[in-house]
């Protein structure tokens, strides 16, 4: 994955991946180490934060899974509402992803 993202001009990362990336650095064995390259990857990122309009897209994704009855973990949806909301392409190992209309995804 780090291939692709250097040849990026730019990178958003939801704040709330950062949040995901840090709890699985700091269960590792070697935490501050992971922190820090977390660290390093967000200062050169474009941070995105959670607002109302992520809120709004959190409520449609949420509603059009529980619809379909494909609940995706809790913090994936916003991560959804995030990519949505701001027009951009998520990029993810996860399939379920797949489930969610309107957003873009890439499977890498």
């Amino acid at each position: 994955m780090q291939q692709h993202l250097e040849g990026s001009a730019e990178v958003f990362v939801p704040a709330i991946v950062l949040g995901e990336l840090h709890y699985g650095a700091n269960k590792s064995a070697r935490a501050a180490e992971n922190c820090a390259r977390i660290e390093t990857f967000a200062a050169k990122s474009a941070v995105l934060r959670c607002d109302a309009g992520t809120a709004r897209h959190y409520g449609k994704v949420k509603d059009g899974l529980r619809a379909k009855g494909r609940p995706i973990p809790e913090n994936d949806v916003w991560i959804a509402a995030s990519a949505i909301q701001h027009n951009l392409t998520l990029i993810s190992r996860d399939s379920h992803f797949q489930e969610i209309d309107d957003l873009r995804f890439e499977p890498w």
